[in-house]
């Protein structure tokens, strides 16, 4: 499927197109921060080596676990309130993240020797992907767009967000409580505070990331893209969690091997609750909650629209209990489908922002 980037330049692009384009540039990307930082492209602790085993083991297993899923009738349940082009995808296969993310995690483990660090965030990876599996599976069984319930959910993943926040009170330095603000160089001492902080970026992470999954190849590209710019970060703080990055950042490109557009399968809560978390994970370890913010641009403003909407409907409720949209739908990616984008002029332009905002924490970074 083809779509102009706008309706008045030549310019065509397809998902396959698309996805090439991705995968080239961060592995180009991965070989020069390999190079800056003086590491062998070839071993494990390096960025370039575990992106491509991740990408080649999560694009081979689609192969495999794809079939499976189509044939447990894991088809996914479209929303009739959505755009209506979407409606075609019913019967499309979710709960994509049952392969990807397992194949990704042993490979960040392998490569970075088990390095403590990486399997404590591997378990918190591991534990919010089991958290989406409930609701997606849930959402199968009901045959509806309703999974667990929100209380339930945001239990659970409290819960195991109390859980790495222990296991970090107790392994970590006493000052990883310090937040640091690059490019000005001052140090933000938060004390107990960092805790809640910490529990609630892991939380709003990995339901921000959930939002931004709603267009074909948009949130496995745009995590992987924030991943590998996270890898290049914290390769001073910690080259197993590098190596971790880069593993996840190739599983996603592997997966978008299979779901970009028109997608075969969908990744599902299980899929991106665990990538959010994820991303959560490696920031609190490494004191990059500012970088994080920057890299996750557009999972912020995802939510922010979300927000904005429900907020927007109920200021406006007349006496007829019906209010008034701020946006066409929410969040903003189905907006802009709404008013004439194509879902892949939705996600190349993602891309190009994702991009700029990687480019932005790399340009800060005290490297």
């Amino acid at each position: 499927m083809d779509a102009k980037l706008s309706p008045n330049q030549g310019l065509n692009f397809s998902g396959i197109g698309l996805a090439s384009c991705l995968a080239t540039g961060l592995s180009i990307a991965a070989l020069n921060f390999d190079w800056m930082g003086n590491r062998s492209p070839f071993q494990g602790m390096s960025l370039t080596l575990p992106l491509l085993l991740g990408a080649v083991s999560a694009a081979a297993m689609g192969y495999v676990v794809i079939p499976l899923l189509q044939a447990l009738k894991t088809g996914q349940i479209i929303r009739e309130d959505g755009p209506q082009a979407h409606l075609k995808k019913a019967g499309t296969p979710t709960m994509g993240g049952i392969f990807f993310i397992p194949v990704a995690v042993i490979i960040a483990c392998v490569c970075s020797g088990f390095a403590k660090e990486v399997l404590a965030v591997s378990a918190l990876t591991l534990s919010y992907g089991f958290v989406g599996w409930i609701d997606d599976w849930q959402i199968l069984r009901r045959k509806s767009n309703k999974g667990i319930s929100p209380r339930m959910k945001l239990a659970l993943q409290v819960g195991f967000a109390v859980v790495f926040c222990l296991w970090l009170m107790f392994n970590q330095p006493a000052n990883i409580t310090n937040i640091a603000l690059p490019g000005v160089g001052w140090v933000l001492p938060l004390g107990f505070l960092f805790w809640p902080l910490a529990g609630f970026v892991l939380v709003a992470e990995s339901n921000a990331t959930n939002l931004t999954d709603g267009i074909d190849g948009l949130a496995a590209g745009t995590v992987a893209i924030a991943l590998l710019a996270l890898g290049a970060l914290v390769a001073p703080a910690s080259l197993g969690l590098m190596a971790f990055c880069a593993a996840l950042s190739g599983g996603c490109l592997g997966f978008l091997a299979h779901n970009r557009n028109p997608a075969r399968v969908f990744m599902g809560d299980t899929g991106s609750l665990a990538l959010g978390g994820a991303l959560g994970a490696v920031a609190l370890l490494t004191n990059s909650l500012v970088a994080l913010f920057i890299l996750s641009g557009i999972f912020f403003v995802e939510t922010l629209s979300v927000m904005a909407q429900v907020s927007y409907y109920k200021a406006t409720k007349g006496p007829d209990g019906k209010g008034k949209r701020l946006f066409r739908m929410a969040p903003l990616h189905h907006h802009l489908e709404l008013v004439g984008w194509s879902e892949l002029q939705v996600v190349a332009v993602f891309y190009i922002i994702a991009a700029i905002l990687a480019a932005i924490c790399l340009a800060i970074a005290p490297f």
